[in-house]
């Protein structure tokens, strides 16, 4: 079955860096768009990032541009998110996506960040 795993969250200060990362296993991995999505304490999921099957096409929220940089390394089945200079408000929790060319969206089970002084 699919399975999409996040590691890397904790707590950073503001100011910090967090990477990040999403093992893919039972899907094609090169096939399907990698996302990351945020949902915040008492708000609904948003999208941060998100990058093509090959890489080649990478869409940021503007509230991470210039912060975060997701990348994908398809020998590996993983995604990663690089968080730089992070903020109180990135603090939530962090899921990652696989969207098939058909629409389908597989998530994973999502890995807390706290960013706190």
């Amino acid at each position: 079955q699919v399975q999409l795993v996040e590691s890397g969250g904790g707590l950073a200060q503001p100011g910090g860096s967090l990477r990040l990362s999403c093992k893919a296993s039972g899907i094609t991995f090169s096939t399907h768009w990698m996302s990351w999505y945020h949902q915040a304490p008492g708000e609904e999921r948003k999208l941060r990032a998100d990058i093509s099957g090959d890489g080649g096409d990478i869409f940021y929220a503007d509230s991470v541009k210039g912060r975060f940089t997701i990348s994908r390394d398809n020998a590996k089945n993983t995604a990663d998110l690089l968080m730089n200079n992070l903020r109180t408000e990135d603090t939530g929790v962090y899921y990652c996506t696989a969207t098939s060319a058909s629409g389908s969206r597989y998530w994973g089970q999502g890995t807390q960040v706290i960013v706190s002084s």
